[in-house]
C-alpha cells in the first residue's frame, strides 16, 4: 500500500506484524464474505484488491469468482505481496501504487480496499481511482476502521495507555482513526450510486487467536513508538506485559475497532470518458 501520502506509517514490517495480519484476516472473513455475497460476486467476476497486503480477501473473491473469474492484489511492498503469492495461489498479485495503478480503466467488476483510505490518506483520490478501474454499473467497496468502540472490559490502565500511544502515533502520522464514520457519505459524495453500509466489531475472549489484538499491534509499532510516540522503552514494555496478563485473565473480554463496510456501484458511462 502506498502510503506516502501520510507520511511514515507507523507499523514496522516484521514476522510478527505478517502473522498479526493473517490472525486479523481470518478473524475478519466471516464478515467480509458477507459483504460479497451481498455485492453479489459471482462466478466469472474479475475483482481486484488494492492494498492487498499480505493477501487481503483476494482468496474469498478466488473462492466466488471461480475458475472462469480473474482475482488480483496490488500493494506496493514487495514483501507483502512474496507472502500474498505463497499464501494465496491462482490469484495474481501485482506492484503497483494505489493512487495510480496504472492498470486499464474499467477492468474489474469489483475493486475492494480494506483499511488503505485511513492509513495513506487522500481518500478522495483512492476511491476515484477505484471507480476509474470498475466497469459500468461494477462496485466499489471500501472498509474502514473507527475506534471509537476499541474497548475491554473490565477496564485496565496498561489497556489505555497501550490504545492512547497507538492512536497518538497513527494521527501524528497522518492516518484518520476514524474514517469509518464518515466512509457512507464520502461514497456517496464519490458519486457511487445505491450505496450501502454495513458496520460490524469482533468481540474476543481469553484463549481466542485475536486476544492479543492490541499488544501485538504495539509490538509492531514499536520502533515508532519509542522514537515519535509518548512512552518510553521501560513504560511501553511494562504496558504490553500487563495488557496481556489482564487479557489472559478468563473474565476479561475486549471489543475491536468497528468496521464499516461501504459499497456502491460505478453509474454506467463511456470507460473512455473515466480513462482521461
Amino acid at each position: 500500500m502506498n502510503l506516502a501520502r501520510s507520511g511514515h506509517y507507523p507499523i514496522a514490517r516484521s514476522a510478527g506484524e505478517i502473522e498479526r495480519l493473517f490472525i486479523q484476516s481470518a478473524a475478519m472473513a466471516p464478515d467480509a464474505a458477507i459483504m460479497l455475497e451481498r455485492i453479489g460476486v459471482a462466478p466469472g467476476w474479475a475483482c481486484l484488491d488494492l492494498g492487498c497486503g499480505p493477501g487481503g480477501i483476494t482468496a474469498l473473491m478466488k473462492a466466488r469468482v471461480g475458475a472462469l473469474g480473474r482475482v488480483v492484489g496490488l500493494d506496493a511492498d514487495p514483501a507483502m505481496l512474496e507472502h500474498a503469492r505463497a499464501a494465496v495461489p491462482g490469484v495474481e498479485f501485482v506492484a503497483g501504487d494505489a493512487y495510480r495503478t496504472g492498470l486499464p480503466a474499467a477492468g474489474f467488476d469489483l475493486v475492494h480496499m480494506r483499511f488503505l483510505a485511513g492509513t495513506a490518506g487522500s481518500p478522495d483520490a483512492l476511491i476515484a481511482e477505484a471507480m476509474r478501474l470498475a466497469r459500468p454499473d461494477g462496485v466499489v467497496a471500501l472498509q474502514e476502521a473507527d475506534t471509537a468502540t476499541l474497548e475491554c472490559y473490565p477496564p485496565h490502565p496498561a489497556w489505555t495507555r497501550l490504545r492512547a500511544a497507538c492512536e497518538a502515533v497513527f494521527v501524528a502520522a497522518g492516518s484518520d482513526i476514524a474514517i469509518g464514520r464518515r466512509l457512507y457519505a464520502l461514497a456517496r459524495r464519490a458519486g457511487l450510486a445505491d450505496v450501502q453500509y454495513r458496520p460490524f466489531l469482533i468481540g474476543v475472549h481469553a484463549g481466542e487467536p485475536m486476544t492479543d489484538y492490541l499488544p501485538s499491534i504495539a509490538e509492531s509499532m514499536r520502533g515508532t513508538l519509542l522514537t515519535r510516540g509518548p512512552i518510553s522503552a521501560a513504560e511501553l514494555d511494562a504496558a504490553i506485559a500487563e495488557c496481556r496478563a489482564h487479557l489472559a485473565k478468563p473474565d476479561t473480554i475486549f471489543t475491536t475497532c468497528t468496521i464499516a463496510q461501504v459499497w456502491g456501484r460505478v453509474v454506467g458511462a463511456d470507460p473512455r470518458v473515466r480513462s482521461l
